[in-house]
């Protein structure tokens, strides 16, 4: 694992590495905030802390959270590690869509396992982000990692939301803004599935945070964020469909609309901060 920048923000740090991901077969960045509580002139040497991972959306990567959305001031304050992965496998070898969309291919690897060639050899972004990377994290950095919550951004939502449904028993909750709810029922979805997973829509659904809760069987505290003038909001991400799923179910689902708010990352530094304080209830801090 190599450091490849680091940079001082409110009383902690800020880093960025990059390491060859096993998973994804190709060398992976991520980025990740220390914060202050882990300063060497602290004195808690024996000190291990709670994790966030956020999941980055459409065209994102493992910096968008990072710079954009102000949660290093409150994450030192909580101490909280926050951890943001890339969306995708990068490199010359791994394929991207041919007519180079932003909706498929590289930036756009919907957090699954793919089955199809010519994906399945790099595109196993499930098995990075619910395995490789928190080990790797676990590994290097003095991180509690029986207390790990997930959060995510619209296709990030969409993998944060899945995984956590998945793994109830390895994140301590999950929270998402503006994610996509069900793949398997929106043109993002339809078309990353397609490609990814084939046509038998029977795999897709193990990917589908609507057709996951609906067989859950052990709950999850969920935040779920959305604004109202989202251009996306109709006809890719119909969280109506998730909220009908958890009332049938009885999941607890805490639902949060947001007069006049888009799809952007002002929107997210807006609530952020009722974002990391809802998983700091549940992360014990």
């Amino acid at each position: 694992m190599e450091e490849i920048s680091s940079n001082k923000s409110f009383g902690g740090l800020q880093k960025r590495f990059t390491h060859q991901s096993s998973a994804l077969n190709c060398e992976m960045c991520f980025s990740i905030y220390l914060p202050r509580q882990l300063s060497p002139d602290t004195g808690a040497a024996n000190l291990k802390l709670p994790i966030l991972t956020f999941l980055a959306g459409l065209t994102g990567n493992d910096e968008s959270f990072a710079q954009k959305a102000g949660a290093q001031r409150l994450a030192s304050e909580l101490g909280i590690v926050i951890v943001t992965p890339d969306t995708s496998p990068r490199g010359e070898s791994v394929p991207d869509d041919p007519d180079a969309a932003y909706d498929f291919g590289l930036g756009a690897g919907f957090y699954l396992n793919a089955s199809q060639a010519p994906w399945e050899s790099h595109y196993k972004m499930y098995d990075y982000i619910a395995r490789e990377l928190r080990e790797v994290v676990a590994g290097h950095f003095p991180v509690d990692d029986d207390r790990h919550a997930l959060m995510g951004h619209s296709m990030g939502g969409h993998g944060a939301l899945s995984i956590a449904i998945k793994n109830p028993e390895r994140y301590t909750s999950v929270s998402a803004f503006a994610p996509i709810v069900s793949p398997m029922n929106c043109p993002w979805g339809t078309k990353a599935f397609t490609n990814y997973l084939g046509d038998d829509r029977s795999l897709w659904a193990e990917y589908d945070s609507v057709e996951l809760l609906k067989a859950a069987t052990a709950h999850l505290p969920m935040l779920i964020d959305q604004g109202t003038t989202d251009k996306f909001l109709e006809k890719e991400l119909k969280p109506e469909l998730l909220i009908e799923a958890a009332r049938r179910c009885g999941y607890p689902l805490d639902y949060r609309l947001r007069q006049g708010y888009d799809h952007s990352y002002f929107y997210i530094a807006s609530f952020i901060e009722e974002h990391l304080r809802f998983h700091a209830q549940h992360l014990g801090v």
